[in-house]
């Protein structure tokens, strides 16, 4: 286990962050300067928090009360940077023995051993950093960083140096290795589907402070506020007030939506993209719950998928909508600018305003 409960006087805000990682991977996410790589020195113990605890594993290595604080290498944990850090004139099993301290030689290599299947780098033994890819450095340094027995392992936006082809064949390999090793894992990234991919649960951080902690569905479906919603990739969040009951008013328009508003209550209400729906309904009829018409204003084609942005004719919200390349060319939307847009009520969430 490792506990987190820190603060920390830093030039643009105040780092005060609180969160705990059992046998799982929890992600800190957030945008560049919001505090996660500072949160992360601190549970390593590259840098001293002003107050605060930190547990891992069983013991106390930080507490500013009782004057605690254990030094870095004494932390028993594996810390992977944004840069590998290879020694560059040692070849891969010595890179992975450097961290074997207290060991006779033949314990060493049987553990370097036992590294290389698990990593997959069998292949790599004898070569030196500079003969390999940016991939296999970063499966060498996670090694190395898991060499000797860890309570944990730290993780600080390990991928992102690399390109996308590499990222995704690494972040598979992280989601591979969780189930051999049963130690918390906490990773820092400011990528969407990285976080998606790896988390059981996600911190999200924003200057310095925890806006909401809790399980990968709970954060990306249900945000705790606006400014969750935003920073995790939801692009259509509504000011919206009650009208009584499960029933917000939204730009004119009435909308369903999964709770109780009490009439007047102002609200934020949200959908990701993805969840709103093209209905192809005659614009004339009688519209069902939840819809109405609008315009394609502009759209952006990403290959697999297509962006929408609509302008409601008469009420209701602009909205942005993704859809699937398939069901666009099923539906034609390439030939029709009008359409009936369907804001399904259980892809509706409220939070306060």
């Amino acid at each position: 286990m490792i506990g987190v409960d820190i603060q920390k006087r830093l030039h643009a805000f105040t780092l005060d962050v609180q969160f705990d990682a059992q046998h799982e991977t929890v992600v800190l996410f957030g945008r560049s300067g919001s505090g996660k790589s500072r949160t992360l020195a601190g549970v390593a113990g590259l840098m001293r928090p002003d107050s605060g605890r930190v547990v891992v594993g069983s013991r106390t290595v930080f507490d500013s009360t009782r004057r605690i604080d254990v030094p870095p290498q004494q932390r028993n944990l594996g810390y992977l940077f944004q840069q590998v850090a290879l020694f560059p004139h040692l070849t891969t099993e010595e890179n992975i023995a450097y961290a074997l301290t207290g060991l006779d030689a033949s314990a060493r290599r049987r553990r370097v051993r036992e590294l290389a299947e698990l990593l997959r780098i069998e292949e790599l033994g004898a070569r030196y950093p500079g003969e390999m890819s940016g991939g296999q450095q970063q499966r060498v340094a996670l090694a190395r960083a898991l060499a000797r027995p860890v309570d944990g392992l730290l993780l600080d936006e390990p991928f992102s140096a690399l390109d996308e082809a590499l990222r995704a064949d690494l972040r598979a390999e992280l989601v591979r290795l969780r189930q051999d090793i049963d130690v918390p894992i906490v990773c820092v990234t400011h990528d969407l589907r990285e976080a998606h991919l790896l988390a059981d649960r996600i911190a999200v951080l924003e200057a310095g402070r925890v806006l909401q902690f809790a399980e990968r569905t709970g954060v990306f479906h249900h945000p705790a506020s606006r400014q969750v919603a935003q920073l995790t990739g939801v692009a259509n969040v509504f000011a919206a007030h009650g009208l009584g009951g499960r029933r917000v008013e939204i730009e004119g328009a009435a909308f369903e939506v999964p709770q109780a508003v009490a009439e007047g209550v102002p609200v934020d209400v949200c959908i990701r993209a993805e969840r709103c729906l093209l209905r192809r309904t005659d614009v004339n009829d009688d519209l069902p719950p939840n819809c109405f018409v609008a315009d394609i204003a502009s759209e952006l084609a990403f290959g697999n998928a297509y962006t929408l942005h609509l302008q409601a004719v008469g009420p209701g919200p602009g909205v942005e909508v993704d859809v699937a390349s398939r069901p666009y060319d099923v539906l034609g939307v390439a030939t029709r600018r009008r359409w009936v847009v369907e804001l399904p009520v259980n892809d509706l969430h409220v939070m306060p305003r």
